[in-house]
């Protein structure tokens, strides 16, 4: 249950969702106080990395950007650009001047700090031309976790033109690595690791030295884990999963502008460095496009477990006075566990349906089906957890969503689907359901066998809390479904 407080006038308000919903209306709000919404404090942090220290979760991205919050909903905005006075490098132009020369911009991509063992915190920043894979990828470090960082040097340079790449061989951008979006993590030994990469020639990875924060000597780029031939795929991030003893590898998909389809995926390993598999347990080393294309989506999208997608659950509730809150090219996300709340957490950025290219932070609830793959809660974290349910609280009718296999820029519109008594689903869809101990979904939907929870979730758009249900089946398809205030039955 979402851990808000009780308005003052919480009975008045109980009153009106009552006669909103009318007799046969949305047994979970009528048997409820009615709550406080959540408050919600917007950030923009492009391909937002996360850390935690303390009691503070901090994100840092593309741009020099980065953010913090205590409760992952209302955030504050620490840095916005790389100009003078940024408080992480406050003259990024002098103290990161070489790769900013050598990537021929005068910004930053996605970097990722993480603290070592002395303390310290240590930021992997990059740079790139962008209109080709000439990128820099290098390390600072700062005693306090927002900065001063003071430059420490290059790890990895790509794009050569008249020199020979850092394996020795001439640079190939079919074949090589685009030196960005790196993502530093420590395995359950102890041992540090990097992922990186972007289109290009795939994502790699490197094992690390933990003292200093550098790869170990020798590497060059590393170990290939997927990708190549210029497929759109990056912002690989690895998150352990010490109950099911899984390496999970989140992946952004498709192109990043808000019309270009970006989506996320996640993959799957026993050990950090590969090899990975899908849910279909397809081998991640293939997924590539075809030799002799650029941006061939169609090859890579087989791939992957697709957690989520651009979407908008399109509501004909009469309480939704408000513009429907779907995402757009959601994507290049970090996760979390946290130990103290033994929850996950998806932090990614997002545009908007109206916004342009406009875009902001977003968090959501993991949790782990019983086929040890991950399921997104369907809305935005407002601190539910999950609970016993009874029947009487799931039956009714649900804004349901599929998300597919696709890279497409074409919005998941949602359709209205009914969970009967005796296992039944009708309306738009037609299959059966079942809840297995006191909040698993069993769905089975044309054929497919989708596997995850139920829950109460905040609903922004209706200004209510929720039932929803959130599963995925082993074709690395995500289903979701938002329980319709007014026409639940």
């Amino acid at each position: 249950m979402i851990k808000v407080q009780k308005r003052v006038i919480g009975n008045i308000l109980l009153m009106g969702v009552m006669i909103l919903s009318g007799c046969g209306g949305n047994s979970e709000i009528m048997s409820r106080d009615a709550l406080e919404p959540p408050v919600f404090k917007e950030v923009s942090v492009h391909d937002p990395s996360v850390i935690k220290v303390e009691d503070t979760y901090y994100v840092f991205g593309s741009h020099l950007q980065s953010a913090k919050t205590t409760d992952l909903m209302a955030w504050t905005q620490i840095s916005t650009a790389p100009q003078r006075g940024n408080k992480l490098v406050p003259n990024a132009s002098q103290e990161l001047g070489e790769a900013l020369k050598w990537g021929k911009t005068s910004t930053f991509w996605a970097g990722d700090v993480i603290r070592l063992a002395d303390g310290k915190f240590y930021m992997y920043y990059c740079t790139c031309k962008g209109d080709s894979p000439r990128s820099y990828l290098g390390l600072a470090v700062a005693d306090n976790i927002e900065g001063p960082y003071k430059n420490l040097g290059v790890i990895l340079r790509s794009g050569m033109e008249d020199e020979p790449s850092d394996d020795g061989t001439p640079y190939d951008a079919t074949v090589h690595p685009n030196a960005v979006d790196p993502h530093t993590f420590f395995d359950k030994d102890g041992k540090l690791w990097m992922v990186y990469g972007s289109y290009s020639g795939g994502i790699y990875i490197l094992e690390m030295d933990p003292e200093t924060g550098f790869p170990y000597s020798g590497q060059g780029y590393g170990k290939k884990l997927l990708g190549g031939n210029h497929s759109r795929i990056e912002g690989a991030y690895v998150l352990y999963n010490k109950q099911t003893d899984y390496y999970y590898m989140f992946l952004s998909f498709g192109g990043l502008g808000a019309e270009d389809g970006y989506n996320i995926r996640v993959v799957r390993s026993r050990t950090p460095d590969g090899p990975y598999y899908d849910a279909e347990d397809k081998d991640m080393i293939d997924c590539k496009g075809a030799e002799g294309t650029f941006f061939d989506d169609r090859s890579i999208e087989p791939y992957g477990v697709k957690l989520m997608g651009s979407y908008a659950f399109s509501s004909s509730d009469e309480t939704n006075t408000r513009k429907n809150t779907g995402y757009r090219s959601p994507g290049h996300n970090s996760a979390y566990y946290d130990e103290e709340k033994d929850a996950y957490f998806l932090f990614f950025h997002t545009r908007f349906e109206g916004r342009a290219n406009a875009y902001e932070v977003r968090v959501h609830q993991m949790f782990f089906n019983k086929d040890g793959w991950p399921v997104v809660v369907p809305h935005r974290f407002a601190g539910e957890s999950l609970s016993a349910y009874r029947s009487d609280e799931i039956l009714g009718t649900y804004k349901f969503i599929s998300h597919g296999k696709d890279i497409s820029g074409e919005i998941k519109k949602s359709q209205d689907i009914i969970l009967e008594k005796r296992g039944k689903v009708t309306g738009a869809i037609e299959g059966k359901w079942k809840k297995t101990k006191n909040n698993e979904i069993e769905l089975t939907l044309d054929g497919s066998v989708y596997k995850g929870y139920f829950i109460r979730a905040w609903d922004q758009d209706v200004q209510a809390e929720v039932m929803c249900f959130t599963a995925v089946s082993k074709d690395g398809v995500t289903v979701w479904g938002s329980k319709s205030v007014i026409n639940s039955k």
